[in-house]
């Protein structure tokens, strides 16, 4: 997995893509107990031009979240981290984890995907039920 292009024909033969950009792609995971999570896979590029892989799912809008609570969620974390993206015009609070190309075999990108879903589901219950946990 060397560059998005292999991402997406990775990801294309696994899962429905419900985005299909040039530097983003969206699909559903599959979850036990019949649920579902949005998986966005985009690349970006830092400032010496080496690209990464940035794989995130949607928790819950940003109304109503305590920032200190999230960034207390992120200095905890050792996989992925809070950051807030517009999700049809609207901030939304993400699970993103950010991974260089040349880290990223199939094996890795599944178990990023998995774990991100997993944990972006949790945390899209408790923020849903108002819990206190973020």
């Amino acid at each position: 997995m060397r560059h998005f292009e292999a991402v997406r024909s990775h990801i294309g033969s696994m899962h429905e893509l419900r985005h299909n950009d040039p530097y983003l792609i969206s699909f559903d995971l599959t979850l036990p107990h019949e649920r579902h999570q949005g998986i966005y896979l985009a690349e970006l590029e830092d400032e010496s031009g080496r690209r990464y892989l940035r794989i995130s799912t949607p928790v819950g809008p940003l109304a109503g979240a305590d920032p200190r609570r999230c960034l207390r969620f992120n200095w905890e974390q050792r996989k992925g981290f809070l950051a807030v993206a517009d999700l049809d015009g609207s901030p939304y609070l993400h699970l993103c984890e950010n991974r260089p190309y040349e880290l990223l075999d199939a094996v890795e990108l599944k178990r990023l995907i998995e774990e991100l879903g997993e944990l972006g589901d949790q945390l899209e219950r408790i923020v849903a039920a108002g819990g206190d946990d973020l």
